[in-house]
């Protein structure tokens, strides 16, 4: 038996065949060309095709994983249409007159490592996706389009890593699970595996060898490991694994459509984080009573130039719609620190995560700001519609925003432009300060919602980006819980709420000190709604409260 450790990306137990992924192989070698104009013709014509296929891959997606996994291939379509992407290409072929497949791939390679690069996690992941698009391109070029897994039964399918693409189009019938040498827990291939339910391992290195293609495994993707050839008693324990989790699904399934209340009758609101309208389909099947968090700036980040209102408006209208009436709360655009997009030309910070970032952006440059308050209002004629501002550290700030937004509730009427006129304004407490003045922030907006992340960041000195500091970033720090009762205090004090929406905010550990405190609202990723429904409803507060509250504050 061998074992191989990696990352689980997506829970379960897979038992079957290992079967490698085979793909055709591109020659991409540098030859001069003799007409250079023709070369960019031909580059173009593939590039066509590729968004072609990327538009079939679209549909074939949206009927096999729902609208969350098939959003991908409309932003590898736009990755292709990328002005900075084709110009490297172009350019390289007219001014060097070398072959478009090894312009394409030295583009792919450029873009790809600024991408890896970046500290955002969600942007290094993009990197795939550059390789992804341009392999397909690369593949329709040299004419060596194709690939996959050969099998007549189902297998866990094993790759270097998988690119999205190449995971839609397998044949699902025949899959038990992934296993990859690389890959990223942020990776669109993580998230597809996710939205499918196959259990997934990634990172296992170079211990996952082609030599074992053909032979017997188990993976186990809660645990992120993998066995070959696995023995008897390894086989019985994860088989028995495997049973308890089936049943666990089951009766969380059951628990769908029950309110979120203690034992003793206290509710509490479980809503859903979300970074794009391809997350819908998920919190729709978790039974998520609402967004409690819309990262609008993904927007933002996957586009070359700022988006216009137009672009901004249907994002959010599709949101708000589909979510048919429950609070969707859309967070303004929160770029800068570890978030970056070129085109807003920010200056280099040597501490970003307390430079120009977030509201300061929109403060700075209202123009901009504008532009999204007016796609928001006028979105939340089609939903309940939500507005929350990130990055507040005082008072002046929310007036100032306040300001903003009734100088573009005014120009709408003057349109004559329909919006819903008691959309809420809320904020994130994600700074000490904003939790020490939360008292005076609390009779200015309508809800609090705590970012635990950066509040766990700026509260202990503690990036939350540097690995080497993990055992320093404590979330369950009684400073951090102490802002946090603060917080929920001067909320309910003033007639508000408060909810969570950090990552903290699906801590099963807390859930009886969060209900304790009388946080209102947790706010989670969605496969992470009936896990917490369950704890609620197990959960009797008031046989627990006052020696919860005395512990935070001793």
């Amino acid at each position: 038996m061998v074992e191989i450790n990696g990352k689980g990306v997506c829970g379960g137990v897979a038992f079957g065949p290992i079967c490698f992924y085979r793909r055709g192989q591109a020659d991409t070698s540098r030859h001069t060309v003799a007409d250079a104009q023709a070369e960019v013709q031909r580059f173009e014509a593939a590039k066509g095709k590729a968004v072609a296929q990327l538009g079939a891959l679209y549909e074939k997606a949206l009927q096999e994983v729902g609208e969350e996994g098939a959003m991908l291939f409309q932003t590898h379509q736009l990755m292709l249409e990328d002005l900075d992407y084709c110009e490297s290409i172009t350019g390289m072929i007219t001014d060097e007159s070398v072959n478009a497949e090894y312009a394409v791939q030295q583009a792919a390679d450029t873009f790809a490592d600024m991408f890896a690069q970046m500290d955002d996690a969600y942007m290094q992941a993009r990197a795939a996706d550059v390789r992804d698009v341009s392999a397909r391109v690369l593949g329709i070029l040299t004419g060596s389009e194709g690939g996959g897994i050969h099998s007549d039964i189902p297998v866990i399918v094993a790759a270097d890593d998988l690119a999205p693409s190449e995971t839609v189009q397998l044949d699902k019938s025949k899959i038990l699970g992934f296993i990859t040498q690389g890959g990223s827990a942020n990776s669109h291939t993580a998230i597809l595996a996710r939205t499918m339910g196959i259990p997934a391992v990634i990172g296992a290195g170079d211990a996952l060898q082609e030599a074992y293609d053909g032979k017997q495994a188990v993976i186990d993707g809660s645990a992120g490991q993998a066995f070959i050839e696995p023995d008897a008693e390894t086989s019985a324990r994860l088989h028995k694994k495997q049973d308890e989790e089936r049943g666990q699904k089951a009766l969380l399934d059951q628990l769908k459509g029950q309110p979120n209340v203690t034992k003793d009758g206290q509710e509490v609101m479980l809503y859903a984080n979300i970074g794009s309208p391809a997350d819908l389909d998920a919190v729709l099947a978790n039974d998520a009573g609402g967004i409690g968090l819309f990262r609008s700036e993904f927007l933002y980040l996957e586009s070359s130039d700022y988006p216009d209102e137009e672009t901004l408006f249907q994002a959010y209208r599709t949101v708000a719609e589909k979510m048919g009436g429950k609070r969707v709360i859309i967070r303004t655009l929160d770029i800068g620190a570890d978030k970056q997009a070129a085109y807003f030309n920010l200056p280099h910070e040597e501490n970003p995560a307390m430079g120009l970032r977030a509201l300061r952006i929109c403060l700075t440059r209202p123009e901009i700001f504008k532009t999204q308050l007016r796609a928001l209002y006028r979105a939340s004629a089609f939903g309940k519609v939500a507005i929350m501002l990130p990055m507040v550290t005082s008072v002046w700030e929310v007036q100032e925003s306040k300001k903003l937004a009734e100088e573009v509730r005014a120009e709408l009427r003057a349109e004559g432009v329909a919006f819903a006129e008691d959309v809420e304004l809320g904020i994130m407490i994600e700074t000490p300060a904003a939790a020490m003045i939360s008292d005076r922030l609390a009779q200015e907006v309508d809800f609090f919602s705590v970012g635990t992340n950066d509040l766990t960041q700026y509260t202990l000195a503690v990036d939350r980006q540097n690995d080497t500091l993990g055992r320093f970033f404590d979330p369950h720090h009684p400073a951090l819980l102490r802002l946090l009762k603060m917080t929920a205090d001067n909320a309910h004090k003033h007639g508000i709420w408060m909810g969570i929406c950090g990552e903290l905010g699906a801590d099963l550990d807390l859930t009886e000190t969060f209900l304790s405190i009388g946080v209102d609202e947790l706010s989670v990723s969605p496969s992470r709604i009936l896990p917490l429904r369950k704890k609620v409803r197990e959960t009797e507060v008031s046989g627990i409260r006052e020696g919860i509250l005395a512990g935070i504050m001793a």
